[in-house]
């Protein structure tokens, strides 16, 4: 058991880069590295780990339009209309509102998340001593969904506008999961078996998310028993709304009375899921936006698109070689024309990269869906790497660069994902059942798997448990986040109290909560790392 114990430590040491030299003698790609200053070497990592980011935000266009298409699908149900009785085909989601929203919407912006702490753990596999980079991140992610999100969520729609949650049932489930979660992570750290990790944890972990799912589908359902007694309003039928609409003429849809229209007169509705905007966001601009493999009709015949796969395929990579789009050319100020160039080009060898993804618009969205996912993995092993190599050269706690940087960087896709809700989206379910949601699934899946990985390991190799190196690196976050997350929802409450609505209302009120949610983020950071540095 020291043997064992002798090596783990030996082996974290390692990891890090730590010599008893004060030298840090790791490096990224060329040995040569570790000849130059270490200040110098830990602005340019840092800089590396800023074009990850970077990258992480052009795949989220791909990863959100193929989830687009994904909920889109729909399928044919045979009726029998009973006035006539005549066969009626009804075209009905094959996605549940609240599932989607945790299986794919939260479950797919926290990957890059969940990715990370996985790698984390299948790197530290065979050790003791469970990594903290992954978990650190997480709880992280957890603060900055909950705080600037809302912060952003809040001050998104128009002046005077109000969008509220119209389901409050199933939001009250999805925060529920969401506190528990983090209720659960402290009692496995401190309570029930203190800094040690078993198998039956992990285990119990992992299978609450399937709670989580059950619970929310039951809500929306009303069924009887297990679903709060509250009727939901106002929530929009079709919740993924058509995205364009043919005429310029024709009635704008009612969840976007003011959708701009394109140069061709056409109106463009983004919805919830998509980043893209009037040919501005879309990496790929001359792409279809329907499925090439097969469309219906009105009766639900399928037939074969006239667009080729190969060539929707090589039009992807055209597209990714423009440097310029026309509308870059239509404006008259140089040095925004030139910024928008640069960044184009900063942004060409990723938009080169993700052309390698599979178009969305085949298997309606789940090639792309799963091939982006793949590519946000190895995104996460460069991040996971860089954060080593900032650790090692500055002397950062691996768990501040966790808090602040990491979460930031990889709660991006959540960011964008709830501030499109708000802005698109006439109640403010998705944008809030998002951050809720994501904070879930941080937990039950991002901690949770990685977790079980390990500890299945460890119970066969060694028949012994995993041990928190720093379990006080968690629980006093842990801590931080329960106290100023209390905060947080009580102004959402009072806000539904007194204005109706948790977004939205008069910008002088919108700003003031968006402040205050800033302050609370702020807290938690400032705390979390001056105690995880030793300071407090």
């Amino acid at each position: 058991m020291d043997h064992l114990t002798n090596n783990t430590a030996g082996s974290r040491d390692s990891v890090f880069g730590h010599t008893g030299t004060g030298k840090c003698e790791l490096f990224l790609l060329f040995q040569g590295e570790t000849k130059l200053n270490d200040g110098f070497r830990g602005f340019l990592y840092f800089l590396a780990l800023a074009y990850c980011f970077i990258g992480l935000s052009a795949i989220t266009a791909r990863f959100f339009r193929s989830m687009e298409n994904v909920v889109k699908h729909t399928r044919a149900v045979e009726e029998i209309d009973p006035s006539t009785n005549t066969k009626v085909i009804r075209h009905e989601k094959v996605w549940n509102y609240a599932i989607a929203d945790i299986a794919l919407l939260a479950f797919g912006t926290s990957f890059p998340q969940i990715s990370l702490a996985t790698i984390d753990a299948i790197r530290n596999i065979g050790n003791l001593y469970a990594g903290g980079l992954g978990p650190g991140t997480l709880v992280g992610s957890a603060a900055f969904d909950l705080f600037p999100i809302h912060a952003v969520c809040v001050v998104v729609p128009k002046a005077g506008e109000l969008k509220k949650i119209a389901d409050i049932g199933v939001w009250l489930v999805e925060l529920f999961w969401s506190f528990w979660a983090y209720i659960w992570l402290y009692i496995i750290l401190e309570v029930w078996t203190p800094h040690v990790v078993t198998l039956w944890e992990a285990l119990l972990t992992v299978l609450q998310y399937g709670l989580l799912l059950l619970h929310a589908y039951a809500q929306d359902k009303r069924w009887p028993y297990v679903s709060l007694p509250i009727p939901s309003c106002e929530r929009p039928d079709d919740w993924v709304p058509e995205e364009t609409v043919p005429c310029k003429h024709a009635l704008l849809s009612h969840d976007n009375p003011e959708s701009p229209e394109d140069e061709h007169g056409s109106t463009t509705i983004v919805d919830v899921f998509s980043i893209h905007r009037v040919n501005t966001g879309n990496p790929y601009r001359n792409l279809p936006d329907v499925d090439v493999a097969e469309s219906s009709d009105q009766s639900g015949e399928v037939t074969p698109h006239k667009d080729s796969f190969l060539s929707i395929w090589r039009q992807q990579f055209i597209d990714a070689f423009v440097l310029e789009s026309p509308e870059s050319r239509k404006l008259n100020n140089i040095c925004l024309r030139g910024a928008k160039v640069f960044w184009e080009l900063l942004l060409a060898p990723w938009r080169i990269l993700f052309a390698f993804v599979p178009p969305y618009q085949i298997t309606h969205g789940w090639v792309a869906f799963i091939c982006s996912l793949i590519f946000i993995s190895g995104i996460a092993y460069i991040v996971t790497k860089l954060t080593d190599m900032i650790s090692c050269v500055t002397g950062i706690h691996p768990y501040v660069i966790a808090f602040t940087a990491l979460a930031a960087g990889t709660s991006w896709p959540d960011l964008v994902a709830s501030k499109i809700a708000a802005e698109r989206q006439i109640t403010a379910d998705s944008a809030i059942a998002n951050i809720t949601c994501s904070n879930s699934v941080n937990i039950y899946v991002g901690i949770g798997m990685p977790w079980l990985i390990d500890t299945l390991y460890n119970y066969i190799a060694y028949k012994e448990p995993l041990r928190i190196e720093d379990s006080g690196g968690l629980s006093f976050p842990l801590l931080v986040f329960f106290a100023t997350s209390v905060g947080c929802i009580g102004v959402l409450v009072f806000r539904r109290l007194t204005l109706g609505a948790e977004l939205g209302g008069p910008k002088l009120w919108a700003w003031v909560t968006s402040v205050y949610f800033i302050i609370l983020w702020l807290i938690f950071v400032v705390l979390s790392s001056l105690r995880v540095s030793g300071i407090i």
